[in-house]
């Protein structure tokens, strides 16, 4: 006679500590890359920077998973093959140390805000100077705008990777609003001489 099945329901995954923040979905590559020559290891490590992936060992790469990021690191596995390499990527979720993956990617992301505010800094030492030099010319406020547009472009791609928010992203966007604002008085006074000259 069979057995009757228990009207139990499965067991359920485990669920989260009260107060503890959910656990988050990671992309992680695993791979080795031919030693010579140099420059495939330096592409592959590029191409994870840009995605804004961050290393957890040596050839052991995370990324917060996504549909636009699982497509670039497919891509990067097929590539890393086409080198003549290996490469696993894999579907996970930390057990314990997610805290520490999660620094890692803010320090990184707070490491690039930090490069942008100190390009803003060097903008507007270079606008600065344009005003003591009374230097108000079409050429240069041109040259600037193209300036700000790269740094308000570069902003752009690091918020893109910024997935959890991290806190140099608030000085990295005061500084750009400085920038556009001193942009925008120096094209004031561009303006001012045009028409006084004419």
């Amino acid at each position: 006679m069979p057995r009757a099945r228990s009207a139990e329901p499965p067991p359920q995954p485990a669920a989260v500590a009260p107060g503890a923040a959910p656990a988050h979905e990671w992309l992680v590559l695993v791979y080795r890359v031919p030693s010579e020559p140099t420059r495939l290891r330096a592409t592959v490590w590029r191409r994870l920077r840009t995605l804004g992936a961050v290393y957890l060992q040596n050839s052991v790469a995370a990324l917060p998973a996504g549909p636009m990021g699982e497509r670039a690191m497919r891509k990067l596995r097929h590539d890393i093959i086409e080198m003549g390499g290996t490469a696993v990527l894999l579907d996970a979720r930390a057990l314990v140390g997610e805290a520490d993956i999660l620094s890692l990617f803010q320090t990184a992301r707070n490491d690039e805000y930090e490069e942008i505010v100190d390009r803003c800094q060097d903008f507007l030492v270079q606008v600065e100077k344009e005003h003591l030099a009374a230097h108000f010319s079409f050429a240069e406020l041109e040259e600037n705008e193209v300036d700000l547009v790269k740094l308000q472009n570069w902003f752009e791609k690091v918020q893109a990777r910024d997935a959890f928010a991290a806190p140099g992203r608030a000085e990295a966007e005061e500084a750009l609003a400085r920038c556009t604002v001193a942009l925008e008085g120096y094209a004031a006074r561009v303006y001012e001489e045009e028409a006084d000259a004419h």
